[in-house]
């Protein structure tokens, strides 16, 4: 997991955070700056579940994804 690059950005409340896999095969996790550490550290523990867990190939539908998580 060394192509993870984390990002600490203004997001809207209620978006915690988000991973985005770029065209390298890379890995940006985007933290809301506005959140407490703890929520910020519960934030990118789900995000990196998600690149553990292959999400990005996965077929499913983002909600059902999330759901499961």
């Amino acid at each position: 997991m060394d192509d993870v690059f984390l990002r600490y950005i203004s997001l809207p409340p209620a978006i915690k955070g988000m991973a985005v896999q770029d065209e390298a095969g890379r890995y940006n996790v985007y933290l809301n700056a506005r959140l407490t550490r703890e929520a910020c550290a519960e934030t990118l523990q789900h995000e990196i579940q998600h690149i553990k867990n292959g999400d990005f190939l996965s077929l499913e539908h983002v909600k059902d994804i999330e759901k499961a998580r």
